[in-house]
């Protein structure tokens, strides 16, 4: 008789993920994102952008209610009013920068929106090196401005708005993180921004909401948006350094101008992709020398 083989472990996509290398999980994660906005800036022509939001928020939060079901007995006053704010930060993050898509270029909004943490990292430091990356943030920004002609001013506006929230939702975040355990704050915030943009996303929307396609379009979103990448981000940083994680994300806006190029066709100016580089330099280096300061 031959010798008996040891069982396999069932396949999940969580032990999928975990045979990859993690920086191809973040990768992924990256790519999952800014591919979710490509769809979502394609649904403009049948739904306005704040109903396009709403589906995506209502289905990531409904994912993510079911997955973590989360503990809502024995909160204080204090617990709740922190997760409130935290989908406060995220319904207006995702609201003002679905608006920005609907004006200007995926990639610029998405540099323009990008802003907003990494300011958050810069004037939480006191080395003076990041005044370089200040400076070369604001470098990025002056050569948008010599574009300012090409660009709408109220899609600038709304990108603006989301930087402000996005560094709203980092701090938020992290206050979060220290009153709930695992995701069940993100789910609990998920669900309070649905249903904060509810109003607007159904107004807007109206009787094309009742359409199953768009209905399944916006399910995909939300999977493409937050619960494929917030899944592989998990999974690649029980395997990596933070400040490689870090560096790899700054790679968000020039994932967001290719596929702005690739899904829509929206093609950058020398300038545009020269204020994409600046950022993703500031914020790249940003990381290095706060993980090499902390080492």
């Amino acid at each position: 008789m031959g010798t008996p083989t040891a069982p396999q472990a069932p396949f999940s996509l969580r032990s999928a993920a975990e045979a990859v290398p993690p920086v191809w999980l973040v990768l992924a994660g990256i790519v999952s994102v800014q591919t979710g906005a490509g769809v979502a800036k394609s649904l403009f022509e049948a739904l306005p952008p704040a109903a396009v939001v709403w589906l995506r928020l209502l289905a990531s939060a409904v994912l993510l209610a079911v997955l973590a079901r989360p503990a809502l007995r024995g909160r204080s006053r204090g617990d709740w009013a922190v997760v409130l704010g935290y989908g406060a930060a995220l319904a207006m993050m995702n609201f003002f920068i679905y608006q920005a898509f609907a004006r200007i270029p995926l990639g610029i909004a998405v540099t323009i929106e990008y802003l907003g943490p990494l300011a958050i990292a810069i004037l939480g430091s006191r080395r003076r090196v990041d005044l370089l990356w200040a400076l070369l943030a604001g470098a990025g920004v002056a050569a948008l401005s010599l574009e300012s002609g090409a660009l709408d001013p109220l899609g600038v506006l709304f990108a603006v708005l989301a930087a402000v929230s996005w560094a709203g939702y980092i701090l938020m975040s992290a206050a979060t993180g220290r009153r709930f355990s695992g995701t069940s704050g993100l789910a609990i915030a998920s669900v309070a921004g649905a249903l904060l943009v509810a109003p607007a996303g159904i107004a807007e929307g109206g009787a094309a909401l009742l359409d199953w396609r768009l209905l399944l379009l916006g399910l995909a979103i939300g999977v493409l948006s937050s619960v494929i990448p917030y899944t592989l981000e998990l999974t690649a940083l029980r395997r990596m350094p933070p400040r490689v994680f870090g560096v790899l994300m700054s790679l968000q806006p020039a994932a967001a101008a290719l596929i702005g190029l690739v899904l829509l066709g929206e093609l950058l100016t020398v300038w545009q992709w020269l204020a994409v580089a600046c950022v993703i330099a500031a914020s790249a280096g940003s990381t290095r020398t706060s993980a090499a300061e902390k080492g």
